[in-house]
């Protein structure tokens, strides 16, 4: 037997308030798990956040003497 229909056979035999408070609960367990999700999405987001300055060493200064010539893959457009 499915948990949908253990869960179901369950229900049909539930008094009405046992009911409400069910569907209260089922609810609150939908908006729990929402916002555990939003959380873990935020925290993904904050940790992505820490690269700044990844790159800090890598070009090597001071540049070479033709920096701003144009470069000769450009001629053409030139």
């Amino acid at each position: 037997m499915s948990t949908d229909t253990a869960l179901w056979n369950i229900v049909e035999n539930m008094p009405d308030s046992l009911k409400i408070e069910l569907l209260q609960y089922a609810e609150y367990l939908m908006t729990k798990s929402s916002n555990l999700q939003r959380e873990k999405k935020s925290e993904e987001i904050t940790n992505k956040k820490g690269l700044a300055g990844s790159m800090k060493g890598t070009f090597v200064l001071p540049l070479s003497e033709d920096f701003d010539e144009p470069l000769e893959d450009f001629e053409d457009y030139m």
